[in-house]
């Protein structure tokens, strides 16, 4: 294997020498055909072929070769030497130092990769790495870094084929960069310079082609990496041109979730609250089952948990925790998210308990699952509102305005923006989140929205004209409702807190920089649904 990384390391000297001959960085870029991946073919990128095959042919390396420009050589060897000329080739012909030569050797898909060499033809960095044997750069063993979830360094294409995901995934990590050279920046994974490198493209003919991080795949390997496709399957591919593919490539698995289902990151040796609804019925049974299954953790107590328990507890607001496990149904779970940011776990002891996630019969499993780490954690955003230019609780679910009279009629002018979008006379409005859309909205005929969905949707209720719908928006929109007539509405938030609002009121909502946080196992929305909303009476 040695004399294998001698000769890629010779080729790439012989790729540099011919590189550096080009005299301008404009005939770099002439365009000379179209190459066998469909795209155009430039100066640099052929003449650095070129030399590839050509020490290859002279030298008798016994390889076929499966390169970008060219496609497949058939040199009637069992081993395919996957080439990418140069990766990086706008850098290189705009100047800037990120372009390589990409080279990995194996025989039908990068799963059997056995050796890979990559040099940055820029700083003559290089890193290397044989199959069992670790990845090193300019001689030196490297490795990638712990993760650390609170300085999230990440590689991610931003390209114009990329997915809208990979904008939203840049603005939840601490630090981003595009360099627009797939095999460096996944390098900079293996070195332990990054955290993650994210690819994906919502135009096929932009994803990621084998020849571009053969080598990249098998030094992130080495180096004690992760790669997979975004069904969270490892990630392959075979030696086709033909194949492209989208994918995130990790120094962690614990990566992948955050990245592709945007949920949070567990916290280790977490605090727990207890938090019950003492009305519910059992709930002594409940609350002390539970306690038991959180024993040797550290547990901080609701008042009324407290009270069950005959131990000290403290006010929902004034607990100081990362996870909060509550007893009750979904009103318990939005009276919790409205007062206090842990993530949150129900445990349903009422009706129908959507938002919760343990049944009654299954406390000792889910908590022990809890304690375990098993689980995930689900980010919604919040609703902000203000009545007259003054803050009210922020929303999980939905905020309401109603008529406070019984039976009477109130007028409405709805804005999107400080447009106006409609003018219903009705009951009253719902402004709901996608997390509400399950709830009270849905009741009045207005579309289930999945949480990954960023809108909003305006529900009238009990409109006077048939023709006034709900209107699904932008959750980057502010709605804006205007009571027209002299008669008093009522503000609800969640249905847990009521503000009476005079005639003539305006009401602003926009989406919260706040978010609550559900702990899930193992249930998707669409299952959730089914379940509960579907089958249930």
């Amino acid at each position: 294997m040695e004399s294998l990384l001698d000769t890629l390391s010779a080729i790439a000297d012989a790729v540099k020498k011919a590189v550096d001959l080009i005299p301008t960085l404009e005939e770099r870029g002439v365009d000379l055909e179209i190459g066998a991946d469909g795209t155009p073919t430039s100066e640099v990128d052929k003449v650095a072929e070129n030399t590839v095959l050509d020490y290859i042919l002279r030298h008798n390396v016994p390889l076929n070769v499966l390169s970008e420009e060219i496609g497949y050589v058939d040199n009637g060897f069992e081993e395919v030497l996957v080439l990418d000329p140069i990766d990086g080739t706008s850098n290189s012909i705009a100047g800037v130092p990120m372009y390589t030569i990409s080279m990995a050797v194996g025989r039908k898909s990068l799963s059997d990769l056995h050796t890979a060499y990559l040099r940055n033809l820029a700083t003559g960095d290089s890193m290397w790495a044989v199959k069992g044997s670790g990845t090193f750069k300019n001689g030196k063993r490297v490795h990638v870094r712990p993760l650390n979830p609170k300085e999230l360094f990440m590689m991610i294409y931003l390209g114009n084929g990329a997915d809208p995901k990979a904008f939203q995934l840049a603005k939840r990590v601490k630090s981003s960069r595009s360099y627009g050279c797939s095999s460096l920046e996944m390098a900079l994974v293996a070195e332990g310079q990054a955290d993650g490198f994210y690819m994906n493209s919502e135009r096929y003919s932009r994803a990621i082609r084998v020849v571009d991080i053969a080598a990249s795949y098998l030094l992130l390997m080495e180096a004690g990496g992760c790669i997979y496709d975004l069904s969270g399957a490892p990630f392959d591919m075979p030696f086709d041109l033909d194949a492209r593919s989208n994918f995130i490539a990790c120094n962690s698995p614990d990566l992948f979730d955050f990245v592709v289902n945007g949920h949070t990151f567990a916290k280790t040796n977490p605090v727990y609250g207890l938090l019950v609804n003492p009305n519910i019925p059992k709930a002594r049974e409940y609350v002390e089952r539970t306690y038991r299954a959180l024993e040797g953790e550290k547990v901080v107590l609701d008042s009324a948990a407290g009270e069950v328990l005959g131990l000290e507890g403290v006010p929902m607001n004034e607990m100081e925790v990362d996870i909060i496990v509550t007893i009750g149904g979904d009103g318990t779970i939005l009276r919790t998210a409205m007062q206090n940011g842990a993530a949150v776990i129900g445990i349903n002891g009422g009706g129908v308990g959507f938002l919760a996630e343990i049944d009654v019969e299954d406390i000792e499993d889910g908590i022990s699952r809890l304690r375990r780490g098993e689980y995930t954690i689900e980010e919604r955003f919040k609703l902000d509102t203000l009545c007259n230019g003054e803050a009210v609780e922020p929303a999980v679910n939905e905020l309401v305005i109603h008529t406070d009279s019984v039976a009477k009629i109130r007028q409405f002018k709805v804005y999107v923006d400080d447009k106006l979008a409609t003018e219903v006379r009705a009951d009253g409005i719902i402004v709901s989140t996608p997390t509400g859309s399950t709830c009270y909205a849905m009741s009045l005929g207005a579309p289930i929205i999945d949480p990954r969905v960023n809108a909003f949707v305006i529900v009238p209720m009990a409109a006077y004209k048939f023709a006034s719908r709900p209107f699904v928006v932008p959750s980057d929109s502010k709605i804006s409702i205007e009571c027209v007539l002299d008669k008093g509405c009522i503000l609800v938030i969640d249905g847990q807190a009521e503000h009476p609002i005079a005639g003539g009121s305006r009401v602003d909502c926009v989406r919260s920089h706040e978010k609550v946080r559900f702990i899930r196992f193992d249930k998707d929305f669409y299952c959730r649904v089914r379940e509960k909303l579907v089958n249930a009476i």
